[in-house]
């Protein structure tokens, strides 16, 4: 018999207050049921958010230090579960066991360096324009926050999320994915166990459009963060400006990698096999165009394609396996019909292009790695997010030619360019529209301690990750201590008085 799990709500792990479950399946196996988990309503939300709020009250009081002390250890914990939750992640959601074992140590690290954000919530202290007094800076918790994440990076994107959040003195309330609830569950268990107060941290399973939508509408959470798609994250920040609500949204890329005439070709290989086709393309900086020189867009397009189709698809589980499935039906059905699409505006299919079946990849959603060449820039394989395992070529005369097809993307997340000239190199770190660019490295691969983010409909303009995602979860408060016994007026002419 499958097994149910539970919410956790107001101390207790629970079961949805209407008694309704979903599945929860391995993408590379849908024989294998990992359980039922709970479809989460408003009844839940509600016990949920009074709990909430009395944690917040505690947990704003806490010192920051001692809350920093709390999320060493759960990375501790996380240390010592490593490759238990790489495998339940694995099974989970389908990536090879060497990411998610990659997923767990981003979690590690966000762990540790957020643990030292508790001895550096920094404020300012500056002098005073009037005598005897001071004037200073410091940060305050907002109350509950809602964090919504999404399925492809199971433990690193709620830490990167819940890590901060917790450190700077909010509670929360965090929806998981559907499609990888019981990560989430583990999590949540080891934050516990951690020693966060349990009416800190609540979490609710369930689908976005109901459980989801329902954090978001609600009065008495003041902050979101929500990683997903662009259309989305749309409806998210409509009704976060409707509300007045703090928001950051971090949802779609297009991201391409450029190779000029004298890049180190094998290098540059290595990363556009990884950056196009590690998770599946199922990552929001996933290599989706690559820009090749036409000097060198034969040559490296024929080693390309001979070292894909060397690329081995399975379970995760196995260690010879490449290229795992996609998430679920709907994601399939997705890159199934860009391929469609593809056909339709006249893109080349050099490999790939199909659903991957025989044997155990049957009973899975697998997709072939598939290069398109001949995409045309503006078109749609050239401009709209796959999020599978499809890499679109085009080709370039010039680096005029190639910043302005990186550039004219409605997204803005990830860029690379691959070449040993320094000067265009620089050239590339500039005037690429991204919020991150990498030199001659793919563009996937982004570091706990430095701020993650995008322009455009890739976000908002708030980063994830780094020292800037302390400021977005915490107010700056302003101090002001007058000592000098005597009524002193600010923002009056005291200038033009002292010179009269």
């Amino acid at each position: 018999m499958a097994k149910h799990f539970q919410n956790f709500i107001a101390g207790e792990w629970v079961a949805p207050a209407g008694g309704d479950y979903f599945e929860n399946r391995n993408p590379a196996d849908t024989d294998d049921l990992i359980g039922l988990f709970p479809l989460s309503g408003r009844a839940d939300l509600e016990r949920a958010v009074a709990s909430a709020k009395q944690g917040f009250e505690r947990w704003r009081r806490t010192p920051a230090p001692a809350r920093g002390d709390v999320i060493r250890r759960a990375g501790d914990l996380l240390v010592a579960r490593k490759d238990e939750i790489a495998r339940l992640m694995t099974r989970e959601m389908g990536k090879p066991l060497q990411e998610t074992r990659g997923d767990v140590q981003e979690g590690i690290d966000t762990a540790y360096y957020a643990a030292s954000e508790g001895r550096r919530l920094f404020g300012h202290t500056v002098p005073s324009e009037l005598r005897d007094k001071w004037a200073m800076s410091y940060r305050r918790p907002i109350g509950i926050a809602g964090i919504i994440t999404p399925f492809n990076f199971p433990l690193a994107i709620p830490t990167w999320k819940i890590f901060p959040a917790l450190l700077c003195g909010n509670a929360v309330i965090f929806k998981p994915a559907e499609d990888v609830p019981h990560t989430a569950t583990v999590f949540v268990e080891i934050l516990l166990e951690a020693g966060l107060p349990p009416d800190v941290i609540q979490l609710l399973h369930g689908r976005g459009e109901d459980i989801g939508a329902a954090i978001v509408e609600h009065p008495e959470i003041p902050l979101i963060s929500f990683t997903g798609s662009t259309a989305t994250g749309s409806r998210v920040g409509e009704t976060c400006g409707r509300m007045h609500k703090r928001l950051s949204l971090e949802m779609g890329g297009k991201n391409a990698q450029i190779v000029l005439p004298d890049a180190d070709l094998d290098l540059a290989l290595d990363g556009v096999l990884w950056g196009a086709f590690g998770t599946t393309g199922q990552r929001c900086t996933a290599t989706s165009r690559l820009l090749l020189h036409e000097d060198i867009h034969d040559q490296f397009l024929d080693r390309l394609l001979a070292r894909t189709r060397e690329l081995r698809l399975g379970n995760g589980l196995d260690p010879d396996t490449d290229v795992g499935p996609l998430i679920n039906e709907a994601a399939l059905e997705k890159v199934t019909g860009y391929i469609e699409v593809a056909r339709q505006e006249g893109d080349e299919i050099l490999c790939g292009g199909a659903r991957a079946t025989g044997g155990a990849l049957d009973r899975g959603y697998f997709f072939q790695p598939t290069i398109l060449d001949g995409v045309r820039p503006g078109s749609r394989l050239a401009c709209e997010e796959v999020f599978g395992p499809v890499l679109s070529v085009i080709r370039f005369k010039d680096l005029d030619e190639a910043i302005r097809i990186n550039n004219e993307v409605a997204y803005g997340l990830s860029s690379s360019i691959y070449t040993k000239d320094v000067r265009a190199a620089f050239r590339a770190i500039n005037e690429l529209d991204n919020g991150i660019t990498y030199v001659n490295a793919p563009t996937i691969g982004a570091e706990a301690h430095l701020p993650f983010g995008g322009v455009k409909q890739t976000g908002n303009g708030h980063r994830e990750g780094g020292w800037e995602v302390y400021d977005f979860y915490s107010e700056t408060k302003v101090a002001y201590i007058d000592y000098s016994g005597k009524l002193q007026r600010a923002q009056i002419d005291t200038y033009g008085a002292a010179q009269g």
